[in-house]
């Protein structure tokens, strides 16, 4: 079997792993997708006759690949205006299998991917390689051209993103979290009934003028009337999940990892009282996003 033959079918045995790296890096399934190809020509011109550890080396290309995409981001990419302004409980479309990459951003956690959006390159990668895939800071470092101990600060920054805010006081965290999935699980599988339960019969729904294209935002109250309209919405929401939202659990919904809508709830003795739905890039960029626990 000759040297070529051999590295592709190492680069195959180990492209789920490299595919996850590049997904939590890139926050786009069609990138990471990219990015796994630059890596193996990279891969396929390099002389792997001295390396020990095979996926510990792709790791590192495939790293390496991502950062310069990073990099060369540059301004935060922006959709067009016409995609995004059609449907912003969607998000635009996306390139390749939407739905598998609705079930990778699930499983990663929409919350970290929107968090993740919001670092550095070199934060980025530090902290995704250490804390999500514990590559040591000593490997991580000649990548960034820095010291262990100064990649070791950035993955530090870069957690304490992540963890947030400390919570609003005595909320109860987990309690909050069983009734806005149970929200989330009840709009999208459309069980009106279940819905209802858990909304006051006074709650109150508010839609900001870019989730629905008006002039003014939108009200609507009643637990019937915000219980048909939640779930006409939501049965359409893609790349949704809980999040903390200044302080408090809420649903984040961020095609490809950009934050497009918020819903913030407010509860009282277990039931939902009153739906706040922000999609306004102004509201969006006051939030103070964290992921639960």
């Amino acid at each position: 079997m000759d040297e070529q033959h051999w590295l592709a079918e190492r680069f195959a045995e180990h492209r789920s792993h490299l595919r996850a790296v590049a997904f939590r890096m890139l926050g786009s399934l069609s990138e990471a997708d990219d990015a796994l190809q630059e890596a193996w020509l990279r891969a396929s011109r390099a002389d792997v006759g001295q390396v020990d550890n095979m996926a510990g080396w792709l790791t590192t290309v495939v790293a390496r690949v991502c950062l310069n995409m990073l990099r060369s981001r540059g301004q935060r990419r922006e959709e067009p205006l016409d995609i995004q302004a059609a449907d912003p409980m969607l998000g635009p479309a996306s390139a390749g299998d939407p739905e598998h990459e609705v079930v990778m951003a699930d499983s990663v956690g929409v919350a970290l991917l929107v968090v993740l959006d919001t670092l550095g390159p070199a934060e980025r990668l530090a902290f995704v390689l250490h804390d999500l895939f514990a590559v040591p800071f000593e490997e991580i470092a000649p990548m960034l051209e820095r010291s262990p101990e100064a990649t070791r600060q950035l993955a530090s920054r870069a957690r304490r993103r992540v963890k947030g805010a400390t919570p609003v006081p005595h909320v109860d965290l987990a309690r909050q979290r069983e009734i806005v999935e149970a929200f989330l699980s009840a709009t999208r599988g459309q069980d009106f009934r279940a819905l209802i339960t858990m909304l006051h019969p006074e709650v109150t729904l508010r839609a900001d003028r870019a989730v629905m294209l008006t002039a003014e935002p939108v009200m609507v109250a009643g637990s019937e009337p915000v219980a048909k309209g939640a779930m006409a919405a939501m049965q359409r929401a893609q790349f949704t999940g809980p999040a903390l939202l200044d302080g408090a659990v809420g649903l984040v919904m961020a095609p490809h990892g950009h934050l497009r809508v918020a819903l913030t709830f407010t509860i009282a003795d277990g039931l939902i009282t009153a739906i706040d739905v922000i999609a306004e890039p102004d509201r969006l960029g006051q939030l103070h996003l964290a992921v639960l626990d």
